[in-house]
């Protein structure tokens, strides 16, 4: 949970599990983040094994960030977390609507 938990670190790892991604296309995906930030999670996140960096040898040098194995583990947990707050955002507008209704 503590690696879940990392601001930024479900939406990175969400963004790559539709197949490798560069650093620029990760950015342009959660534009809230700072490249700061950003570098730090992926580097974090290939540290604990969750990912790969490939670099490419063109001019000049791409870097593409890809799930491992374990990083594809993580997708059910996230899309279960996904669901379940969908769910209660959805309680949460019924909610709200049923005591506007209430109030009228």
């Amino acid at each position: 949970m503590s690696l879940l938990g990392g601001i930024w670190t479900p939406e990175i790892i969400w963004n790559l599990s539709e197949g490798p991604r560069r650093f620029s296309e990760l950015r342009r995906a959660t534009p809230a983040v700072s490249a700061k930030v950003m570098s730090a999670r992926l580097k974090d996140l290939e540290e604990r094994g969750v990912l790969s960096r490939t670099v490419r040898p063109t001019t000049p040098p791409s870097v593409d960030y890809a799930l491992t194995d374990l990083g594809q583990e993580l997708i059910p947990a996230i899309r279960a977390i996904v669901e379940v707050g969908s769910k209660l955002h959805l309680r949460a507008k019924a909610g709200e609507a049923a005591a506007r209704c209430a109030e009228s």
